[in-house]
């Protein structure tokens, strides 16, 4: 192996001033929802309503709820909760906490038709929510579809509707601060939001004219006439990375944007690395698009890019290990502003290769379950898949 080290240490610089230097600065994590004043107040304030898919969220749905009724907004506002087959009492909590906190009124609770066939779970409840407020007199002007896991500060709503009617936006997306508590969430968030940026480039997303398109499925609000446009929640009826899927969709109807945000919180836990590989596990795969070579090209970049530049610093021969050195510390910089974020050491990043291992294991695993006919499995449900490859 380390003949070919100077060849190694050259395409691994390579790799990592394209990634540092061509992909939108994804790692400076620039786009944030509180890094400027936020724009002007609309001289209206246009109807919303959230919509939360909800399946066995008992622990977490009080809460949610608790937020959304709290948030300062002038315009009418209204909560949809789509129960999708809870065992757990979560519908009958939800309106526990509609009433203790006075919003019965403006809280409706229905019950989600059995999956359909070709659906994913979440997509099929929120498309079932979107079909009944349009049954209603007046489709609102924005849909904030939310997790039953995530809180938000007070201005939250407010904050999103100014955005999104200042730019033009047809999606406005958070990506709520996640969980970081136990020892596998320490080690394991940060890095999930630094992937997902260096596959999505915030900057990218937010660029009109520029192709990549995201969402963070935690918090979008989507205008319900782009939504329209694009097919409704059909557009995207077999998706697992559904966020990801609405992103592109909309991004067809108009500007979107997404960043980062402390106003939203995600109270969804894992306490251990296999809960969090689960969680990795159900989609990582079909982001994949399903292809063997892709998984195999997938896990010679991440060795490439993150186990290389440590292993030629320790034991690369002269021009060979300066460059992995260099790297490796070029790779801890890099992931240095997400630690921040996260409240960890500067130096997390050095822990990147083994963090990437982990990550590497959790798609080949997900890779295992599509194969044995359980891809996509999240609360006791095998989700839908495609027959071929995308």
């Amino acid at each position: 192996m380390f003949a070919f080290a100077p060849c190694v240490a050259g395409l691994v610089a390579l790799i990592w001033t394209i990634l540092l230097v061509g992909r939108g600065g994804f790692w400076l994590m620039r786009a944030r929802d509180d890094r400027a004043p936020l724009p002007p107040d609309p001289v209206v304030w246009p109807s919303v309503a959230a919509v939360i898919p909800a399946r066995d969220e008992s622990q977490t749905i009080a809460a949610v709820i608790a937020s959304l009724a709290r948030q300062d907004y002038d315009g009418a506002f209204s909560i949809l909760l789509i129960d999708d087959s809870s065992s757990d009492g979560t519908a009958a909590i939800a309106s526990a906490a509609a009433s203790k906190v006075g919003w019965r009124e403006r809280v409706t609770i229905i019950r989600a038709e059995p999956l359909a066939t070709g659906w994913t779970g979440k997509v099929a409840a929120l498309a079932q929510g979107v079909a009944h407020l349009e049954r209603q007199s007046a489709m609102p002007t924005f849909l904030w579809l939310t997790d039953a896991d995530i809180v938000y500060a007070p201005d939250t709503l407010r904050a999103l509707v100014a955005r999104a009617q200042n730019g033009g936006l047809v999606l406005t997306s958070l990506m709520a601060q996640l969980r970081c508590v136990s020892l596998a969430e320490r080690w394991l968030v940060p890095a999930f939001v630094f992937f997902f940026a260096m596959l999505y480039p915030f900057d990218w997303i937010n660029r009109p004219r520029a192709r990549t398109a995201a969402a963070a499925g935690g918090c979008m609000l989507a205008r319900s006439d782009a939504l329209a446009a694009a097919g409704g929640m059909a557009c995207i009826h077999d998706a697992l990375i559904d966020d990801c899927a609405l992103g592109a969709q909309l991004k067809r109807q108009g500007p979107i944007w997404l960043g980062l945000s402390r106003r939203a919180t995600s109270l969804r836990g894992y306490g251990g690395i296999g809960e969090f590989g689960q969680m990795v596990a159900r989609s990582a795969y079909a982001q994949l698009g399903y292809r063997p070579l892709w998984l195999a090209g997938t896990v010679v970049g991440m060795i490439l890019i993150y186990l290389a530049p440590p292993l030629l610093a320790l034991f690369g021969d002269g021009a060979a290990r300066w460059i992995g050195l260099t790297t490796y510390l070029a790779m801890i910089l890099a992931f240095a502003p997400i630690a921040a974020i996260y409240q960890r050491p500067i130096l997390a990043g050095a822990a990147l290769p083994f963090v990437a291992a982990a990550y590497a294991a959790f798609t080949l695993y997900s890779a295992y379950q599509h194969w044995r006919g359980r891809g996509g499995y999240w609360k006791d449900r095998v989700q839908a898949m495609p027959l071929r490859p995308s």
